[in-house]
């Protein structure tokens, strides 16, 4: 059985794991039985998670190989070492240069196969151990470049909060009002935020196995002679499945019922 669950802000995909195993355990009072999941979400992403359970479990890999589909905000004119919120920012930048045309040219550079090297803050593997481990104690983490494929890269809007103006061809950045502060649920208790007076791009990805947005949103404002991390994700998609199927954890225990026929055969199964 395949669970897609629209994983939210501030869980981690191992907790909606645990989650969803309570649950069956509760139902059935099977104790053992397998369960996964087919590709993590970052804490602070929301979004589609593929849970996998008994016979699934085997498909595991083969969902990971799917193409993915996110939509999400970055921020530019500042970086944090994790590249998202769950770290204070710890360099600002120049962003009044940045036009929509450089924007658009930057874009254009991530489009097809690229190389891309992983966040220090990723269950990426370094010398047997998983980087953000050893980046969250403190130590030093060279993380080897990769090579992924962008299939789709999209630019929606370009903005300041509580702005209704997008940037217009003939603007730049610096010439748009500035944001108010930016409130957000986030995950435990991060150190980042948004200061007000950065510009936003709202954006929308399809890609492959192993494409981390965060890294994305980093070198998207290197390429733009600034910084940027990334401030809001979601996945949408993994393969066939989509977002607009997935089950609210608050309505798991209406949908995953012993009345459901994929979950009687799922007990059977045990």
């Amino acid at each position: 059985m395949i669970i897609p669950i629209d994983k939210p802000v501030g869980w981690t995909s191992f907790q909606v794991v645990n989650k969803l195993k309570w649950h069956i355990r509760h139902l059935t009072g099977v104790k053992k039985f397998k369960i996964g999941h087919a590709g993590t979400l970052d804490p602070l992403a929301s979004g589609l998670l593929l849970v996998c359970v008994g016979k699934a479990t085997k498909q595991i890999e083969q969902l990971q190989a799917g193409v993915k589909e996110y939509s999400g905000t970055m921020v530019l004119g500042a970086t944090t070492p994790c590249y998202d919120l769950e770290r204070a920012i710890d360099a600002y930048y120049p962003y009044e240069h940045i036009t929509p045309e450089a924007i658009e040219q930057a874009r254009q550079q991530f489009i097809g196969e690229i190389e891309q090297v992983p966040p220090i803050f990723s269950a990426v593997k370094v010398n047997g151990q998983r980087a953000y481990q050893s980046a969250r104690e403190g130590e030093e983490v060279a993380v080897a470049a990769k090579k992924v494929s962008i299939y789709g890269f999209g630019i929606e809007r370009v903005y300041r909060r509580d702005s209704s103006s997008s940037i217009s061809s003939s603007s730049s950045i610096s010439s748009i009002s500035s944001i108010s502060s930016m409130t957000s649920h986030l995950y435990r208790n991060p150190q980042g935020a948004v200061p007000e007076g950065l510009p936003l791009i709202d954006f929308h990805v399809i890609c492959s196995k192993g494409t981390y947005i965060r890294s994305l949103a980093r070198d998207m404002g290197e390429a733009l002679g600034s910084g940027a991390f990334l401030s809001a994700l979601r996945r949408e998609r993994i393969g066939d499945y989509t977002i607009d199927n997935a089950i609210k954890l608050e309505d798991i225990e209406q949908v995953i019922t012993v009345d459901n026929p994929d979950f009687k055969m799922l007990i059977e199964a045990n």
